[in-house]
């Protein structure tokens, strides 16, 4: 098959979260099965350009066509980490990717629908003919809507759309501006509810509604976090669409690229280290003490990594620093605020810790530092608010290191409680209640675990590492949507 990928980031050139992981371990993973695949991305400004093999100008000048008039675009070609990418520099005087930022301009919405409709002209106007186009978030749920629309009567008519949402908060919302600017139009028709009208604004028009309504199939990136987004309000309002579009959507889980994170084979780590041979892993349990000058004795290393924000239950994070050294463990936490008033938070957590040998809050993020906690710490907590999928997890798992999460999204369909899973699924610990006593009570069984029974946690430590969330099964599980779509 043939397929192209259309999104607004990729890892490692244009990273802001999860979804740029996704972009590239996916379409590694689809090419190595055999098919064909290509990415579309925005040419920002601010990419890493070092990392993109051979860019030069591929389409000189393409002319989309915009509002009243047209907007000439430079399309360059390139490979990133092997996977042929090709990035659209829009010249007009809007810049709408020099900006020195992915996200967050007042005319974002505008900014991604122009990129939409700028890939599409550019897979019409060189005649690539796709079998499916997978595109990702609010920022390209316009592609479908202009595809069956308006480009399958000027040659378009056999391309299938996959479309997945990685979060649902995140949606889009737009007026008539910009369908004059697609040259959608037909304000009456689109302001139908069962097009794009917000489910709960009737005055605005909605990017992420308009993909689910018009693609072939809609993913999320968990089966547990599709229950949730058609029956909670972590579906932020779309329930009642995907619920009417429930026969073509689904959850498939993310996973995790083992180039990168492997004990195996990390050159960020001083020990590498497989199950066979998991008490290597210690090695790195006393380098990382050794950088924070933390104390070594036969305490438990518990960490939080990854990004501070209301999504990832800060008031649980904030709680479980204190309770881990109450509890006879020590803490590690490296993330960073997703504003200033969360970074001060956290600052001043770590002012009051600051000087006890058995804790370390780093505040801001460091990839190789991440490596290093995964492969040291005994434990990482994940008390997420909601968490579509979760990376955290996965990478702790492959290194050996025992999860403590909330059961919701992605969590519940990756870690296994130790007290109530089947005992060839045990890989973790796992609680429901959104306050402190859970969280606590959780903490406590894991800790008088690793003290009380070393045995049964060793063993939990390789269930984890044995357990294959790498790309293979989603990569399997993406072509056969890929491949039913195309055929309908």
């Amino acid at each position: 098959m043939y397929i192209i990928e259309v999104a607004s980031e990729m890892a490692p050139l244009a990273k802001v979260g999860g979804l740029a992981d996704v972009v590239l371990g996916l379409s590694r993973e689809i090419s190595i099965r055999g098919n064909s695949v290509e990415i579309i991305l925005p040419k920002y400004d601010c990419m890493r350009y070092d990392l993109i093999f051979g860019l030069t100008p591929t389409y000189h000048d393409l002319q989309v066509p915009w509002g009243d008039g047209v907007i000439s675009c430079t399309v360059w070609f390139g490979f990133v980490s092997d996977q042929k990418c090709f990035f659209i520099e829009p010249h007009s005087p809007e810049n709408f990717f020099n900006r020195n930022t992915f996200y967050g301009c007042t005319d974002d919405v505008q900014r991604f629908a122009f990129f939409s409709k700028a890939a599409l002209e550019f897979i019409l106007k060189t005649d690539k003919r796709p079998d499916v186009i997978h595109c990702h978030d609010w920022q390209t749920g316009l592609v479908p809507v202009m595809l069956a629309e308006m480009y399958q009567h000027a040659g378009m008519s056999n391309q299938r759309v996959c479309y997945t949402i990685h979060n649902f908060k995140h949606q889009g919302v737009f007026g008539g501006d910009i369908l004059h600017a697609t040259g959608l139009h037909r304000p009456d028709y689109y302001y139908q509810y069962e097009k794009l009208r917000d489910n709960s604004n009737p005055s605005v028009l909605n990017c992420m509604k308009g993909g689910i309504v018009y693609s072939n199939f809609v993913s999320t990136v968990s089966p547990r976090h599709a229950f949730e987004a058609r029956f909670t309000d972590q579906g932020h309002g779309l329930g009642d669409t995907l619920n009417r579009h429930q026969e073509k959507f689904g959850g498939v889980l993310n996973g995790v690229d083992y180039n990168t994170w492997n004990p195996e084979i990390d050159h960020h780590i001083p020990a590498k280290y497989t199950c066979d041979t998991i008490q290597d892993k210690y090695h790195n349990k006393d380098a990382l003490r050794d950088r924070f000058w933390l104390t070594k004795d036969m305490k438990p290393i518990i960490a939080y990594i990854g990004r501070l924000d209301e999504q990832k239950g800060l008031d649980l994070i904030y709680h479980a620093a204190f309770h881990s050294l109450n509890r006879g463990a020590q803490f590690i936490l490296l993330g960073s605020g997703s504003n200033n008033e969360i970074n001060n938070k956290f600052g001043h957590l770590k002012n009051q810790l600051n000087n006890s040998p058995d804790c370390h809050i780093e505040i801001g993020f460091n990839e190789e530092l991440a490596h290093l906690i995964y492969a040291g710490a005994d434990m990482v907590i994940v008390p997420s608010v909601f968490e579509p999928c979760g990376l955290t997890q996965l990478i702790a798992m492959r290194y050996g290191t025992i999860p403590i999460v909330r059961a919701v999204g992605g969590l519940y369909d990756t870690v296994f409680d130790k007290d109530h899973a089947h005992s060839w699924e045990r890989n973790g610990f796992t609680f429901n209640d959104l306050d402190t006593y859970a969280i606590e009570s959780t903490m406590n069984r894991a800790i008088s675990l690793f003290y009380d029974y070393p045995h049964d946690f060793r063993q939990l430590m390789i269930n984890g590492m044995k357990s294959d969330y790498s790309w293979r099964r989603p990569g399997e599980n993406y072509v056969n949507i890929f491949d039913y779509i195309r055929h309908k």
